[in-house]
This record gives C-alpha cells, structure tokens and sequence, in this order.
C-alpha cells in the first residue's frame, strides 16, 4: 500500500497526511469504509495506536468519521464540509480547488471590498494605509506577499461581519498552503503596491462602488500574473 517506511520521529503526523491524501485523491471513496485497523496499520508500516490518533485527527477534520463496532469511513465531505477543509485539498490535489478559490476569491472579494469601504473604522483605514507603504517597502518577494495576505484580512474583519472575516480567512489559510507556487507574482513589491493601491484608496475613501469594482480588477489582474508563472510579474 505504501512506497516506503514512515519515519518513526513523525509517525502520526506524517501519517495523518498520506492518509489523507489517500482519502482526497479518492483511493478511499465517501461513504466507503476504510480497511481494519489491523489491516490498515500493516499497510502503512505503523502500530494501531498510531493509527488510532491519526483516525481521530482527521475525524476531528472532518474527513472520516468513526462509528463504535462498526468501523471508520469516509464522510461525504463534499456534501457536509465547510472551508476548514480547504487548505487540505488544496494541498492534495491542488490545481482544481485553486481555480475555484480564484473564482470565489473573485466574487466574494469583491462582494467584501465594497462591504469593508462602508463599514471600516478609521483605525482600519489607517491600518491599511500602514500596510500598503509596507508592501511597496517590502524586502523581497515573501515579505510583500505576506504582508498582501495581511491587507486582505483587515479588510475582511473591517466589513463589520464575522462571517465574511471567517470566509476571507479560509480562503486565505487555502492559499498559504501552496503560497509558494505564486510568490513571483511579488517579485516587484512597489509594482505589488501599484496593483492595489486603487482598491486601498476606495476603501479608505468608503466608497463601495469603486471598492468593489477595484476589487475585481485587482483580483482579476494578479490571478492572471500568478497563473502565468514567474515569467510575468506585472
């Protein structure tokens, strides 16, 4: 079942993620149950006890779900998960999740930029004032990606709703699982800076229309950078 030993320093965590990964890439189908614990532990080289706490984390997840004398199966997860299960996915089988996270990056960023320009304290819009000089002061590429990520959660805790600050955030902590495939699109951080310095300037006019259409643009534009590769960076 396994290519090779799990290191024994790391054994729950390590197999926490390749049985994960097994479950997202779909070697275990929802609804389906998983092997014997028995059986299951010999595959991945581990003791029971191992796979024990394994199982557990990842019903605490929301992936599998335990039932007394019956056995572990996995939760149709598409159907009843929320966005705490998005950097999982992510992390399995990227590519496919992240053109749907662009595209709800897209809509609901938008939808929270217009919502943040009415509702943001002034502490807020100087927050992000502060911010912004920081992106375009940025040293190097990480930093100001980083500090991009910062923005966008004052902005989504500055609409005055939890609820969109919970969205931004999932979105957010999906991206920074593979952040590192899209850093090129920071390599410049004063051309960073320009890119979002028209959504910056609504926000802290408070005027929504304009914060919402330059949320679209600036989305719009720095997906199509990170989707191109390093070879783009403006």
């Amino acid at each position: 079942m396994t290519s090779s030993p799990i290191p024994r320093d790391t054994v729950v965590d390590s197999l926490v993620d390749r049985l994960r990964d097994d479950v997202l890439k779909g070697r275990y189908q929802p609804g389906a149950y998983l092997p014997p614990e028995r059986e299951l532990a010999a595959g991945y080289e581990v003791t029971r006890t191992s796979l024990k706490h394994a199982i557990v984390r990842l019903a605490q997840a929301g992936l599998l779900e335990t039932r007394h004398g019956v056995g572990t199966r996995v939760r149709d997860y598409e159907r009843l998960g929320g966005p705490e299960l998005l950097p999982m996915l992510v992390s399995a089988v990227g590519p496919a999740w992240m053109r749907e996270i662009f595209e709800v990056r897209r809509e609901v960023g938008a939808q929270v930029a217009a919502k943040a320009a009415g509702n943001a304290t002034p502490g807020q819009r100087d927050r992000l004032r502060e911010l912004a000089a920081q992106l375009r002061d940025a040293d190097g590429a990480d930093a100001a990606q980083l500090v991009e990520c910062e923005i966008h959660r004052v902005i989504g805790r500055a609409t005055g709703n939890r609820v969109y600050g919970f969205m931004v955030n999932a979105l957010l902590n999906a991206y920074m699982t593979v952040r590192e495939g899209f850093t090129h699109a920071f390599a410049d951080p004063a051309a960073a800076a320009d890119r979002l310095a028209p959504l910056i300037d609504a926000l802290c006019a408070g005027e929504a229309a304009r914060a919402h259409a330059a949320a679209a643009a600036y989305f719009a534009e720095t997906e199509s950078i990170m989707v191109a590769g390093p070879g783009r960076t403006r």
